[in-house]
């Protein structure tokens, strides 16, 4: 048996490849990228580093360092970098970071600045996988010995191949009744799998009819709405009332998908609020965390629901975008139905940035005078 044979029995290669550089990377320790060709670049996340790892990198680089971001949050900065910017750091302490990163934008950046590189954007995507900000300190590792030679190593190719495969090999793990108040007896289903290898839940409410389109709610968690009552969204509500629809139905399928803040983690989320807080719109602050409008994968969603033997969905959504993405994931949908909660002084903005600008099936001038 050969090495790369061995390997495989424990997983896809390219999927524990990037598992490894997602866990480094949420340590606070340095990766490093490359191409196939010789070309590697050591990256570090601006969400791990410390003025200790920082002053590290630094030493490790001989100062030769740069900070690169998203091209969304390049273009907040007046960059035009459709692949992403490289700041120069020469002249900048560790506490500019947090200015270039993620902070409100006070004025264009005009300091040396150049586009950033195909491993730079490798690097970005281990940090998404990780739940991390898109930004990374940088820098190009010439031929030879390196202080990064220990790091944890990882190709474009590993990386493009490990992140499809998040989706992949999804597993059940663990089954059960659960009795649940106002549905009476449901199953729990527990699937693991994607990178860092995270379990998913399926609830099953009633006994739906798998051999036909199935009732199917894929519900992203909202730890502050779902759990506390949060005022500022209705994921809450869209959560409860996904469930008496499902009943409605004669039963059906609710993924409960750990995927806060639409994809960008619970410390993304919480930073998010904050500038909502200061009169930005949901969208506009995860922008400024150098996220897009959703950063969330469906292809787990589906591998879940071909693991409970689902061929075919009717979706409980608002959003045909994620109508879309089922369907680009596999999963044949054959209709949408709409599913709401209810519009407060607090979340109302949000939900017609959710209608205006995220495309979401919402009228909600026609909700609120439903409610007079």
């Amino acid at each position: 048996m050969t090495a790369s044979d061995s390997a495989a029995l424990f997983g896809h290669p390219d999927a524990v490849a990037c598992e490894r550089a997602v866990a480094e990377l949420r340590s606070g320790r340095p990766v490093v990228v490359h191409d196939g060709s010789g070309s590697q670049t050591a990256v570090l996340a601006v969400d791990g580093a410390t003025p200790a790892t920082f002053a590290g990198f630094s030493a490790a680089s001989d100062g030769d360092i740069a900070l690169t971001l998203t091209p969304t949050r390049a273009r907040l900065l007046g960059l035009t970098a459709p692949r992403g910017a490289r700041l120069d750091l020469a002249d900048h302490a560790f506490e500019s970071l947090a200015r270039l990163s993620y902070l409100p934008v006070a004025a264009p950046h005009t300091a040396n600045w150049s586009r950033g590189s195909e491993r730079d954007a490798g690097g970005l995507e281990i940090a998404r996988l990780g739940l991390l900000l898109p930004a990374l300190l940088v820098h190009d590792i010439a031929a030879g010995a390196s202080p990064f030679d220990s790091s944890t190593r990882i190709s474009l190719e590993q990386i493009a191949q490990g992140a499809a495969q998040a989706g992949q090999g999804w597993e059940l793990v663990a089954r059960t009744h659960v009795p649940l108040r106002d549905f009476g007896d449901a199953q729990f289903v527990v699937f693991r799998g994607g990178v860092a290898q995270r379990d998913q839940v399926a609830i099953v409410i009633g006994t739906p009819d798998f051999s036909q389109p199935v009732p199917v709610r894929v519900h992203s968690s909202c730890l502050t709405g779902d759990l506390f009552g949060s005022l500022k969204c209705d994921c809450g509500d869209q959560l409860r009332n996904g469930l008496y629809k499902l009943a409605e139905l004669g039963g059906g399928v609710l993924l409960y998908m750990d995927q806060e803040g639409r994809g960008t983690g619970i410390a993304a989320k919480m930073r998010a609020y904050g500038y909502q807080h200061e009169g930005l719109d949901t969208i506009d602050a995860d922008a400024l965390l150098g996220f897009g409008p959703d950063e969330r994968r469906y292809d787990g969603a589906a591998a879940m629901l071909r693991g409970l033997g689902i061929a075919r969905a009717r979706l409980l959504s608002n959003n045909p975008e994620k109508v879309d993405r089922l369907r680009t994931a596999g999963m044949e949908v054959t209709e949408r139905i709409p599913v709401t909660g209810r519009i407060t002084s607090d979340n109302e903005a949000y939900l017609r940035t959710k209608a205006a600008r995220a495309g979401h099936a919402l009228d909600v001038d026609a909700l609120i005078a439903s409610l007079s």
